[in-house]
């Protein structure tokens, strides 16, 4: 999975000269920051979700899933997901835990995490751990 790292560069409180500007920082362990699908577009091809990881530069875990095309990405882990669930993009996946539907097309009631504020955008909402959001109504093609 390295394609889906990179290493998090350290300024370790230092300016462009090198020169301290933040007293008491520096200091810590190398890290890799893990690359995230936020947007979720591999539209009707289905994934199994192969481990579900730690993250240290997120509150949430994240889980590798492997695309039947032979992609593998990262995603958010929602509460309920497991090694081995199988998961679908698209207006047409069924409403369960792990699926990325639009919002129009998910029932009220229906409590959702990693929300888009503009489609196709990326999620910007409800990406924390243990954050959630909950479909309160809709009415045309408001959500």
């Amino acid at each position: 999975m390295k394609n889906l790292m990179e290493i998090l560069p350290k300024n370790s409180g230092r300016d462009v000269g090198g020169h301290v500007a933040v007293r008491h920082q520096g200091g810590r362990h190398k890290r890799f920051y893990r690359i995230i699908d936020w947007k979720r577009n591999k539209i009707g091809i289905p994934a199994r979700v192969d481990a579900v990881e730690y993250d240290p530069n997120r509150t949430v875990a994240i889980a590798q899933v492997t695309y039947t095309d032979g992609e593998k990405r990262y995603i958010l882990t929602p509460i309920g997901l497991a090694v081995g669930m199988r998961i679908q993009s698209g207006k047409d996946a069924p409403v369960k835990v792990g699926n990325a539907l639009p919002l129009g097309f998910m029932p009220v009631g229906t409590v959702v995490h990693n929300v888009e504020i503009k489609p196709g955008k990326g999620a910007q909402m409800v990406r924390s751990a243990g954050a959630q959001a909950v479909i309160l109504s809709k009415e045309g093609d408001v959500v």
